[in-house]
């Protein structure tokens, strides 16, 4: 009888046809182990780990004689993975497999097979305007998979070759600007096309209405496939605990400094402030949000607090918090909000308070909701991590201000007869820093920076060839994050010039779009160490981590968007926001003052 050879040279990992985990047994107790995503990302049997076969029992010795292995042949050349498996006992043709295709794109590993993916396995987890994302019931990893516009669908190669950009992107550039454990560049995968179809069809009637204009890509079969960082568990003593996750999309933390800018008001009020009474008047918003990302991103802990009360009364799509990877609060889509907080409170309550010694009511829900501000705040001003990026020179921000004048938080200050801002700076290593190193790099506003893009255009039509060459659709490999760290101003009238301050621009764009996510575990005393980073409460101990994604690289074509959609933010604010102001705003700052952006550890 034929066996397949343990020492076999083959790329190809066996499968067994069949699992013999028992119903309701978890991943952690069939594999004795869980997926360790302190690392880049998991090997394969990290994610999907052979099932364990049981000894026959009669005769033990012989077990593999009873329970053969299937032989795979490795797959010929030429054809698609679909029909890369073993000829048929007749010798006509090639007998057809459903396969799992992990291919090595983040870092070599070996593939896998699968007899048959089950659709029942994996739900709705969420999408934006490029990619959706399923999740599986069980186990901490979710698929992402592209969506393009109905009967606009890519090829095989080019879903391919545009997963393999995001990848490159995330291992090569972003981790070198946030460091190794925030960035989860994932791996591309390929599932069988009966597998992707079955779950497009399970997941549609989740799908919010106003995300059904494009469709997922049920063609080409490859995706990514990433840890679930809503239910990421960082420590083995945490693995049958429950997860609470906190997701923070900040935007841009900085008013533009730069001399391009044409309008005073944009070195008075973020951009975060002012758009947001343009979505209120175009009607995506029922009322403006109070948060302003200077406040969270000031390092000062009551600046930040009161950033953080602001995201939890008007969330919008700039807070989601998930219990055990379910959304407990926050926006699914644009119009289904979650938003009660006496109802956030009773899923909170047994983290913080596990005693269940605190009454109900007004102040139960107001306490609760003070320690999980205090909670992030410290989370997000913690040092997890180092990044090359950090020896980098940095931006020039002295020149720029630390508060916004629309703040709610500045109102606040006149109100009660104060007229001076504190910025106490974020820590060097925390990744709200990063962030704001990576935001910075636009030095030269979208006003500034739209002449260079036109340079670039131009040249481009000149030589249409030269794409390519300027890496501006890729690859995006440490060549290209060399050529981030040109920070000069001085424009030589160069097309190279031009190109490298565009370049920065969309990873500037890239990191004002990103999301925080925060993933917090209850722990007691005896099983905190100094290598676990803890916050403490009042009445509980949390082991976190922290993570960044939606690191996707900007377009190149979206640059003009970008700048028609300046010009109609503030043209609005200056016409319909400004001119109502109370006049007692314009004595809250006197441009004498002393308001810089300081950037250093305290």
């Amino acid at each position: 009888m034929r066996r397949a050879s343990a020492a076999s040279s083959s790329p190809t990992h066996v499968v067994p046809k069949t699992t013999h985990r028992t119903e309701g047994e978890t991943f952690a107790e069939q594999s004795g182990t869980i997926p360790s995503f302190n690392r880049p990302f998991p090997e394969a049997e990290d994610i999907f780990p052979p099932p364990v076969r049981p000894p026959c029992p009669a005769r033990p010795w012989r077990r593999r004689r009873r329970c053969p292995a299937v032989r795979w042949r490795p797959r010929r050349a030429g054809l698609p993975a679909a029909e890369g498996g073993r000829r048929s006992r007749d010798g006509g043709g090639v007998r057809r497999r459903r396969r799992w295709l992990l291919l090595p794109s983040a870092r070599p590993g070996p593939g896998m097979e699968v007899e048959k993916m089950d659709e029942n396995e994996w739900k709705y987890h969420g999408e934006g305007n490029q990619s959706l994302v399923v999740s599986h019931c069980q186990r901490c990893v979710v698929l992402r998979f592209l969506k393009s516009p109905p009967n606009q669908n890519k090829t095989p190669e080019e879903i391919l070759h545009h997963l393999q950009n995001i990848v490159d992107f995330g291992k090569h550039v972003m981790k070198q600007f946030f460091g190794e454990n925030y960035v989860h560049h994932g791996e591309i995968i390929q599932l069988p096309l009966d597998f992707v179809r079955q779950l497009c069809l399970k997941i549609q009637p989740e799908r919010p209405e106003c995300r059904c204009d494009k469709d997922m890509d049920t063609l080409s079969g490859y995706a990514m496939c990433l840890p679930n960082l809503t239910r990421l568990q960082t420590f083995r003593f945490a693995e049958h605990r429950p997860i609470l996750c906190i997701e923070i999309k900040p935007k841009c933390g900085f008013i533009p400094f730069s001399s391009h800018v044409s309008q005073e008001i944009k070195h008075k009020v973020c951009r975060y402030c002012m758009h947001q009474h343009l979505k209120v008047a175009n009607g995506k918003w029922k009322r403006p949000s109070k948060y302003c990302p200077l406040d969270l991103f000031s390092g000062n802990k009551q600046r930040m607090h009161f950033a953080l009360k602001s995201l939890l009364q008007e969330a919008q799509n700039n807070l989601k918090i998930f219990k055990n990877g379910e959304l407990i609060y926050g926006c699914k889509d644009d119009q289904d909000c979650v938003s009660d907080w006496n109802e956030l409170a009773r899923h909170l309550k047994p983290f913080f308070f596990p005693s269940n010694g605190l009454v109900s009511g007004p102040h139960c829900t107001r306490t609760i909701v003070k320690e999980l501000i205090h909670v992030i705040t410290m989370a997000l001003l913690s040092s997890t991590d180092t990044c090359r990026a950090g020896d980098m020179k940095t931006v020039p921000i002295s020149q720029g201000r630390s508060y916004c004048e629309a703040s709610a938080f500045n109102k606040e200050l006149v109100r009660n007869g104060k007229h001076k801002l504190e910025s106490s700076g974020l820590p060097r290593g925390c990744l709200l820093y990063k962030t704001l190193q990576a935001q910075m790099l636009d030095m030269l506003d979208i006003e500034g920076l739209y002449p260079l893009y036109s340079r670039v255009e131009q040249y481009l039509e000149e030589f249409p060839e030269e794409r390519s060459t300027l890496q501006i659709d890729g690859p995006y490999n440490e060549a290209f994050y060399e050529k981030l760290l040109d920070l000069s101003l001085e424009d030589d009238g160069t097309v190279a010039f031009a190109l490298t301050k565009v370049q920065q621009y969309r990873i500037a764009m890239t990191a004002k779009d990103c999301s925080i996510m925060i993933a917090l575990s209850t722990c007691l005393q005896d099983e905190c160490s100094e290598q676990r980073p803890v916050v403490l409460t009042s009445k509980s101990r949390f082991t976190f981590s922290v993570s960044v994604l939606d690191l996707d690289l900007k377009p190149y074509e979206s640059i003009p968007h970008q700048y028609k959609l300046d010009g109609e933010i503030v043209n609005y604010y200056l016409k319909n926001v400004q001119a109502k102001d109370d006049p007692v705003m314009s004595n809250l700052f006197k441009e004498n003052e002393d308001c810089t952006l300081v950037l250093h550890k305290v």
